[in-house]
């Protein structure tokens, strides 16, 4: 297992008898309950995630959990239960929300191309915000509230200039179907501020996505500050709301950096310190829509080796589930160049690394490899085999019916004992199904 794996698993979990144990419950006995492949997410570290962020960000700054990185039901029900809200890209996912007990006014609705029947729906539920993303979305949205004889929040999502991009995958600062262009934001506004029906709320500003560049986050709030001062100036008001989108990064890979959680909250303060007392932001509520940074730890993959073969001097292991149950571990979700998400054989980790192999799923396609030139200990068939930093874009962004292989479970572990009580980790938990 490399160093970044071990890491992983001190920091977060646990071992005992050289197996992997998720919030005290060994992967085993896990697996012996819900077969493999299989998804499992500690709720502990969602928790310890959670925290540090609400630590770092200032006081007057909301968490909206952004369910397109993981949709799940014991998920979306653990940021609920915590009164945070949710940020949607459909009208399902919508409904997840609701199904997760969130309540309609908690949830944003954001990406392009809003269908009619997506909007009429959640417009009818009383939606919290919807971000247009076009001209022509606004004018879809003028006529519908007015068909329902509703009012409906709307912000408008800013495709900025290029000096905010930054991040793995950019989005904004370039031609995009993401928002409407900085240079069109004012048509935009007067267009909202012209229909009855509609409430001009604010701006979400979102450049890129999987950050690890505190500069970068810092360079992205500071031109959503400065879109929404000069847009308030023009109002005569403060806005509603300003969104600074999601973008925070993990590290998947060997050789990135984490993202700096000290010097972002350092930042953080200094650019609250430049507006305080600034009458155009007033009131203004700040929002960020976090999803891989809270969850993507969370997650490990667990499947079961099937085969061990060698073919012309490369060994290969093959394993139960493959890119059809986690496309970016294979590396066909945005990955140039094939990198090893952090994995390892959960059952046998005090046994040193002694061979090289590639780890591959059960498909019919030389696409299927999960691992490429990993060095693991001798591995068996029976053996499971986990792979790390699986809690966000994993199944559900996946290929699930490839093959029609069965789709697999995810549960969700949660020890339920305080941080600091002495009975944590000796057995108090709650496993369920997450799906």
């Amino acid at each position: 297992m490399t160093e970044q794996t071990a890491e992983l698993i001190a920091r977060y979990f646990a071992s005992s008898n050289g197996e992997l144990c998720i919030s005290g419950m060994s992967v085993s006995s896990i697996v012996a309950r819900h077969g493999t492949p299989l998804f499992i997410y500690d709720g502990s570290v969602i928790e310890r995630k959670l925290s540090l962020l609400k630590q770092t960000l200032p006081p007057r700054w909301s968490i909206y959990y952004s369910v397109k990185a993981n949709p799940s039901r014991e998920v979306l029900k653990f940021f609920v239960g915590r009164e945070h809200g949710l940020e949607i890209a459909s009208a399902g996912e919508f409904q997840r929300a609701i199904d997760a007990g969130c309540a309609p006014r908690n949830v944003l609705f954001a990406g392009p191309g809003k269908r009619e029947a997506e909007l009429e729906a959640v417009l009818q539920q009383g939606i919290g915000e919807i971000h247009a993303e076009s001209i022509a979305e606004i004018d879809r949205l003028s006529e519908i509230s007015g068909r329902l004889g509703v009012k409906a929040n709307v912000a408008v999502r800013v495709n900025p200039t290029a000096e905010a991009q930054g991040g793995a995958m950019l989005m904004g600062g370039k031609p995009a179907p993401f928002g409407i262009d900085e240079e069109n934001l004012d048509e935009a506004v007067a267009r909202i501020l012209t229909r009855p029906r509609l409430h001009f709320r604010g701006i979400h500003l979102f450049t890129g996505t999987q950050i690890l560049d505190c500069a970068a986050l810092v360079r992205q709030y500071r031109k959503a500050l400065e879109i929404a001062r000069r847009l308030a100036g023009r109002l005569g008001r403060p806005l509603d709301t300003v969104d600074f989108g999601g973008g925070l990064g993990v590290r998947y890979f060997v050789g990135e950096r984490e993202l700096d959680m000290n010097r972002l909250r350092t930042a953080l303060a200094e650019l609250m310190s430049d507006i305080e007392g600034d009458p155009l932001f007033t009131g203004t509520r700040f929002i960020v829509e976090p999803g891989r940074y809270l969850v993507a730890e969370a997650g490990v993959y667990v499947a079961r080796v099937n085969d061990v073969k060698v073919s012309r001097g490369k060994k290969f292991v093959i394993l139960d589930g493959g890119m059809n149950h986690h496309l970016a571990a294979s590396g066909n979700l945005g990955q140039v160049i094939k990198r090893n998400f952090p994995l390892a054989v959960v059952n046998k980790l005090k046994q040193k690394p002694s061979e090289v192999v590639d780890v591959v799923g059960p498909l019919c396609t030389p696409l299927d490899v999960l691992g490429r030139e990993v060095e693991l200990p001798p591995v068996a068939i029976g053996d499971l085999v986990g792979i790390f930093q699986s809690g966000a874009y994993a199944r559900s962004a996946s290929p699930l019916g490839f093959l029609s292989h069965p789709a697999p479970e995810e549960v969700f572990v949660d020890n339920m004992e305080p941080p600091d009580s002495p009975a944590r980790n000796v057995g108090h938990f709650r496993v369920s199904r997450a799906e």
